[in-house]
């Protein structure tokens, strides 16, 4: 017997051994103590006793509440305080002291780690972050998301999840009754992106459901339709599942960013039309597709009709991607994925039917376990903030919060109107507002050559000013033949008419001497 090899692990004291006993050949592992880390290795625990100290992390939990309490909640939602604590990345990054070492630090500097993160982190609660189509906070779904992550549970069987297999299924329900279905199915997904994804696949199961087994080679070629302005992940998803992003046809759109209501849908040779992709609230303008029209087509040719949705939609599409996260402020991440169908269509397009997790002989109703709906396996509960919101304020509450986005929205374009520098795209149909600030140096030169790549540069600087002084967010971007433009949301309940005011005010005075 003798060692063919040997490894020692810093990490952990031990000798990798290969041996070879009558030509058999063993991998074995020795412990070893012979040294001082050894010896500290050994004695770590009494294996009788857990491996974690309740006491000592119920302490470091209660005071880092305190610190998320008083710098996010407390500091976060105060105009009085920055939106963001701006540093350079190489700064941010000493300062944080990101390296991992292999032995641990006291409470007492973790605690100031909790506290670095949270000074450091940007404030989407803050009134004035204007710059996603998140904002704002709900407390009682706050609540709903630590006790989610203290539970720390799947949703794949209903013995892991009792709970919440139920609510989901409660709160799906109650999504599906404000799109006005009264039957169907649906799903939480990490991510809007992902309810797009799962619309496709589920489109192609429905149509050629030999793909699951027989894979892309069974099909012919597919093709998908959509607007220039849809979100990303249509594209995305095109190419995540093997159909092309080639493949995706971008249908022409009007001045308001809606398609085309001459829509029709061109047959390529030798291609099949799969799907039309619309959107109700376009990511940048906030435009809606003319969903009645483009269910004639859809119906006409038996295409699949997909709706990515800020708000509640009528009864005409074959899903919906919804995302609470946003405008209902259940927070991220909370994305429903709704389905008219009643066929189980989700669970016969993603199950794999896993016998260590589904096994048929259970003693409670097998239809209680939906993991195999989901192309997941582990999937985090994101139904418990929404319920939880939803009981605190109800429908009403709900309402009441997009009622108010809206009213926020007319006054601040009512202001921008009365404003000299302040040139809207058009007039948004969402609370999207779209806008360019043109300077004082600008006024009046638009018939200049050097006028669009000029005007082009002033929103960045703007933002690059607001960021370090830490005053405000909002985001800009180029669209088509269009220059960088400011894209103000407001979503949040936090903000107030004077919100409004400081936003304008302030644009003057960080680009006035542009």
């Amino acid at each position: 017997m003798f060692p063919s090899s040997c490894k020692y692990s810093e990490l952990y004291p031990v000798l990798f051994l290969t041996l070879s006993i009558g030509g058999i050949i063993l991998n074995v592992i020795v412990i070893t103590i012979a040294d001082g880390q050894g010896r500290e290795a050994a004695k770590l625990h009494d294996l009788n006793e857990p491996l974690i100290d309740h006491a000592e992390g119920q302490d470091f939990l209660n005071e880092a509440f305190k610190v998320i309490m008083d710098e996010v909640l407390c500091k976060g939602t105060d105009v009085k305080q920055k939106v963001c604590e701006w540093k350079e990345p190489d700064e941010l990054a000493l300062l944080l002291d990101l390296e991992l070492r292999a032995t641990g630090e006291t409470q007492h500097r973790l605690l100031q780690r909790v506290r670095d993160v949270a000074k450091y982190s940007t404030k989407t609660c803050h009134p004035r972050f204007f710059n996603q189509q998140f904002a704002g906070v709900d407390y009682h779904s706050l609540a709903g998301q630590f006790l989610t992550d203290a539970l720390n549970t799947n949703i794949c069987t209903y013995e892991l999840g009792p709970v919440f297999v139920l609510m989901e299924a409660e709160v799906l329900r109650g999504l599906r009754q404000l799109v006005g279905w009264a039957e169907g199915d649906g799903i939480f997904c990490p991510g809007g992106s992902i309810s797009n994804m799962y619309a496709v696949n589920l489109a192609r199961y429905q149509l050629f459901p030999e793909v699951k087994t027989k894979g892309l080679c069974s099909l012919p070629k597919l093709t998908i339709f959509t607007s220039p302005e849809s979100h990303f992940s249509v594209k995305k998803g095109a190419a995540f599942l093997g159909i092309g992003t080639d493949n995706v046809i971008l249908v022409k759109v009007d001045d308001s960013a809606k398609q085309m209501y001459s829509l029709s849908v061109p047959f390529c040779q030798g291609a099949v039309p799969l799907l039309i992709s619309c959107t109700s609230g376009t990511t940048v303008r906030g435009a809606f597709d003319p969903l009645d029209h483009i269910a004639d087509v859809c119906e006409r040719h038996k295409l699949w009709m997909h709706v990515d949705v800020s708000p509640p939609v009528e009864d005409i599409a074959n899903s919906i991607a919804w995302n609470p996260h946003k405008m209902l402020l259940a927070g991220l991440q909370c994305s429903a994925f709704l389905l008219k169908d009643t066929t189980n269509l989700l669970k016969r397009c993603h199950s794999a039917n896993a016998t260590y997790l589904f096994q048929q002989d259970k003693f409670y109703d097998m239809n209680l376990d939906i993991g195999d709906k989901s192309v997941q396996c582990s999937r985090r509960v994101d139904c418990l903030k929404l319920w939880l919101m939803w009981k605190a304020v109800g429908s009403d509450g709900l309402a009441e919060r997009v009622d108010k986005a809206f009213i926020h929205v007319r006054y601040l374009v009512e202001q921008m109107k009365k404003r000299e520098g302040f040139q809207l795209l058009a007039e948004p149909e969402f609370v999207n507002v779209c806008f360019w600030y043109i300077p004082p140096s600008l006024r009046g030169k638009e018939g200049n050559a050097d006028y669009h790549d000029r005007l082009a540069k002033v929103a960045p600087v703007i933002k690059e000013r607001m960021m370090k002084q830490g005053t405000m967010m909002v985001g800009y971007q180029p669209l088509g033949d269009r220059v960088n433009f400011f894209r103000m949301v407001v979503f949040s309940p936090l903000v107030s008419q004077k919100d409004m005011d400081f936003f304008l005010n302030e644009i003057e005075r960080l680009g006035s001497d542009l």
